[in-house]
C-alpha cells in the first residue's frame, strides 16, 4: 500500500494513479480481511495482542469495530444462509439482471454506495437527525489521523487521492465482489458444506481482488479456527479425496463465473 502511495505520488501519470488507486483499495479490503481474521481469534494466539493488532493496525485505520464485527459476524457462522444471518441481506437478492449488477459495480466505482453508507449516516448524526454511535467517532478518528499526517507532511491531496478515494471506490466494489462470491446463489439451509462458496482466484485476482486467501470461504466456514493462510492446503486436500464434489460444496472457477452466475436473471 505504501509503496503503490509513493509511486503514485512519484510518477503522477493519470493511468498509474488509477492503477495505484485500485491497488490501494485492494489493499484496504485485505485490512478488513485481516480484521476479519482478528475477530475469529487468529492473528496472535494471545487474545490481547490478536485484539490489539486487530483493533488498532486494521479495523482502526479503516475506520472499523473489531468489537461490533465480531459480534455481527459470529452470528453470521452461527446462522449462515438461515434466516437469522445478519449477511443474509447482501446474498438473499441475487441472482439479478445483468444491467442491475453492472449498475450496482458502477455505483460503488463512482462513489455513490461509499456515499450512502458511509457519508450521509454521519453527516444525519453531524447535524442532529440520528445519535451519534461509536462507529461514528472511529470514522471521524480514523481519517482525522490520516488527514493530519497528510497535512503535516504537506500533501494533503495524498490524503484524498491516495486513501480516501481508493476507499470509497474500488474498495467498495471489491467488497462487493467478495460478498457476491462468498454466499449469493448457494443453497440456503443448515447444510454446512453448502452455505459458502470457494471460487479459484488466479495470481492476479489475488492482488486486486481476493488478498489473503480470502478466496476459499467455504473452508473457512467449515474450519473457523484455521488461519487464513492454511486454507488452501485444506481445499487441495479436500478435492484430493473429493469431499467438496461429494458434499456438492459449492465451487468457482473465477470471480468472473461467480458474477456472471449473479447476473443470470
Amino acid at each position: 500500500m505504501l509503496v503503490a502511495m509513493a509511486v503514485g505520488v512519484t510518477w503522477p501519470h493519470p493511468l498509474l494513479v488509477i492503477g495505484c488507486v485500485a491497488l490501494i483499495g485492494s489493499r484496504q479490503l485485505g485490512l478488513a480481511i485481516l480484521m476479519h481474521e482478528a475477530a475469529h481469534g487468529l492473528l496472535h494466539h494471545n487474545r490481547r495482542w490478536n485484539d490489539n493488532i486487530g483493533r488498532w493496525l486494521c479495523a482502526w485505520p479503516m475506520g472499523l469495530s473489531l468489537r461490533a464485527y465480531r459480534s455481527y459476524h459470529i452470528r453470521h457462522h452461527t446462522y449462515a444462509q438461515q434466516t437469522e444471518d445478519t449477511d443474509l441481506p447482501l446474498s438473499a437478492k441475487f441472482p439479478v439482471t445483468k444491467p442491475s449488477l453492472v449498475r450496482k459495480l458502477l455505483r460503488d466505482l463512482g462513489g455513490i454506495t461509499f456515499l450512502r453508507q458511509r457519508v450521509l449516516p454521519l453527516l444525519a448524526s453531524l447535524l442532529g437527525n440520528r445519535r451519534m454511535e461509536r462507529s461514528d467517532w472511529i470514522f471521524l478518528g480514523s481519517h482525522g489521523v490520516a488527514l493530519s499526517i497528510a497535512w503535516l507532511a504537506g500533501a494533503v491531496w495524498v490524503y484524498f487521492v491516495f486513501w480516501l478515494l481508493p476507499m470509497a471506490t474500488w474498495y467498495m466494489m471489491v467488497l462487493r465482489v467478495r460478498n457476491i462470491a462468498e454466499h449469493a446463489c448457494v443453497p440456503t439451509g443448515d447444510d454446512p458444506w453448502q452455505v459458502a462458496r470457494t471460487t479459484t482466484a488466479s495470481a492476479w485476482a489475488r492482488i486486486w481482488v481476493a488478498p489473503y486467501f480470502v478466496n476459499y470461504h467455504a473452508e473457512h466456514h467449515l474450519f473457523m479456527s484455521v488461519p487464513c493462510y492454511r486454507l488452501p492446503a485444506i481445499h487441495q486436500a479436500l478435492v484430493a479425496d473429493k469431499v467438496l464434489e461429494q458434499r456438492q460444496t459449492p465451487v468457482a472457477d473465477s470471480y468472473w463465473n461467480v458474477l456472471s452466475e449473479a447476473s443470470g436473471a
